[in-house]
């Protein structure tokens, strides 16, 4: 396969796993990383920042 064909399979598979998101289990080290996320933020020590500022901010570091 040539890589646009390749690609062209993964954007395929990508969005049939999106048509049922419940079907495609997560690892659980993806909850251990969510409650350490949410701990740090009730405890003050980091907080969410708006959407639109975090994607200037990886615009800026990735040029």
């Amino acid at each position: 396969m040539t890589v646009a064909e390749k690609l062209r399979a993964m954007e395929s598979i990508w969005e049939d796993l999106q048509r049922n998101p419940a079907d495609v289990p997560s690892p659980a080290w993806h909850e251990d990383v969510l409650r350490a996320r949410e701990h740090r933020v009730s405890e003050g020590q980091s907080h969410y920042g708006d959407w639109t500022d975090a994607k200037d901010w990886i615009r800026k570091q990735t040029r």
